[in-house]
């Protein structure tokens, strides 16, 4: 229990009268930082310039670039247009873009004949879907879903496992999704499942095919899962496909991938949410697929080229080189999102981040858009913000990767005025085996960590 007993010393550390984080008595191994400033003044800071993984708090940053690049109001926009005797749907990577909104741009071609092919224009975008360093054992699940610009019901979908009395299972995909899901997966006791060492896997195929194995404990209600679309060109020509047959629109051609023509004729568009609507879902959600697409949006509107990892990182360099003067420097940045582990921001640039954001909240309205400690979003259930004082007192972005426990935001007085802002990234930190009745470490840091910063 000796990284209890450390970071409990570091806990009553914490609890005096200044804010104070000694993580000089943390374990060897882990790399730890903590800045805390009160107006301009540094009140505490460890370990400023090493560089860690932001983990999501980097959707922060991407949301700073996104709201100083485009003006208020910005949206997607996915088109159908009109070439000679073809059509064309233009994506632009829009990560809200649903089912429903599909069927309404085709709506104008309702009992029609489309006389030559219907094209899939996702152009905007290019390279790979997914980003340099991120686990490849998450491939398959929701939160890591390809940013491509042909993205559709936030390239997820949806499906459940169901135990049976006969030691199998069966699973239950919804008609309208258009994947294949096997199982192969045993039903057992919670004791077999510990003697075999038997867990639940998932591998998955370029055609939307998902095959489950190993064991799931027997269950009362069916499993939901979700997983995260493998080809999203194909999900969205079978879901396609299904619209048109659905509203009696005839294709002599075929859906094909390829580029609209540029002087296509408009006829219909589809808007997305405004941006503060995408962006307060994004840090609320900590949705990775909407902090990619802004990210590889960014880069093709920034560079007036395709959009994708590598020109959207850059785009955010320099947009906030530019209009803020912070100079992310030596920071590794491969994505948006912060899913990718190859990921590195210093402390000490996310607190000018911060700071920016603070000072200038009239001008870019994000400190709104986060979520409230034990209130909404991903604070909502954080175990060291559920209760008062810290619960209702804190507006942050947290970022959980593997052995990274970061949390960035603004902690609040009695009046509701900003009264410190921190940034606490925690690296390379592995709880040890649950104990009952025991909170873990980290927990009992943030309480008093957090309860220090709402009081003090």
């Amino acid at each position: 229990m000796r990284t209890l007993t450390l970071l409990l010393t570091c806990v009553s550390t914490v609890a005096v009268a200044s804010i104070s984080t000694p993580y000089e008595v943390l374990p060897p191994g882990q790399l730890s930082s903590v800045i805390v400033t009160k107006d301009a003044t540094v009140e505490s800071s460890v370990n400023a310039e090493q560089l860690l993984p932001p983990a999501s708090t980097l959707k922060l940053v991407t949301a700073l670039a996104a709201k100083l690049h485009w003006k208020e109001g910005y949206q997607f926009s996915t088109q159908l247009v009109k070439q000679g005797d073809d059509y064309a749907l233009r994506f632009s990577g829009d990560p809200s873009l649903s089912r429903q909104d599909l069927e309404s741009l085709l709506k104008n071609l309702k009992g029609k004949t489309i006389s030559g092919d219907l094209y899939l224009d996702g152009s905007i975008f290019s390279g790979y879907d997914r980003g340099v360093g991120w686990p490849w054992d998450v491939l398959g699940v929701c939160y890591a879903a390809p940013a491509s610009a042909l993205s559709l019901e936030g390239n997820c979908v949806q499906a459940s496992l169901k135990t049976l009395d006969s030691g199998a299972t069966s699973a239950f995909v919804p008609k309208h999704q258009p994947i294949k899901v096997i199982t192969n997966v045993k039903a057992v006791s919670l004791e077999e499942k510990k003697n075999s060492y038997c867990d639940l896997n998932l591998t998955t195929a370029p055609n939307n095919s998902y095959t489950l194995s190993g064991c799931l404990v027997n269950r009362d209600k069916p499993l939901p899962l979700k997983f995260a679309v493998q080809s999203p060109s194909l999900f969205v020509k079978k879901t396609i496909a299904e619209i048109l047959e659905q509203n009696n629109i005839k294709l002599n051609g075929k859906v094909k991938l390829g580029k609209a023509k540029y002087n296509a004729t408009l006829v219909a568009e589809h808007k997305s949410d405004s941006l503060d609507e995408m962006l307060e879902f994004m840090l609320h959600k900590s949705n990775n697929l909407y902090a990619d697409n802004i990210t590889k949006q960014l880069g093709a509107d920034f560079y007036g080229a395709q959009g994708s990892f590598n020109s959207g990182t850059s785009a955010i360099r320099e947009i906030l080189l530019k209009q803020t003067g912070i100079d992310l420097g030596n920071a590794v940045l491969e994505d948006g999102s912060g899913l990718s582990r190859n990921n590195r921001v210093s402390p000490e640039v996310m607190m000018q981040i911060m700071q920016y954001i603070k000072n200038n909240d009239e001008k870019v309205h994000l400190i709104a858009l986060l979520p409230t400690s034990g209130l909404d979003g991903t604070l909502k259930y954080r175990p060291s913000m559920r209760n008062t004082p810290i619960k209702g007192n804190i507006k942050g972005k947290s970022g959980s990767l593997f052995g990274s426990h970061n949390m960035v935001g603004y902690s609040y007085d009695e009046q509701g005025n900003i009264k410190y802002t921190f940034v606490q990234f925690v690296s390379n930190y592995h709880p040890e085996p649950k104990v009952k009745g025991v909170e873990p470490a980290i927990t009992q840091f943030e309480k008093a960590f957090y309860e220090s910063l709402v009081t003090q």
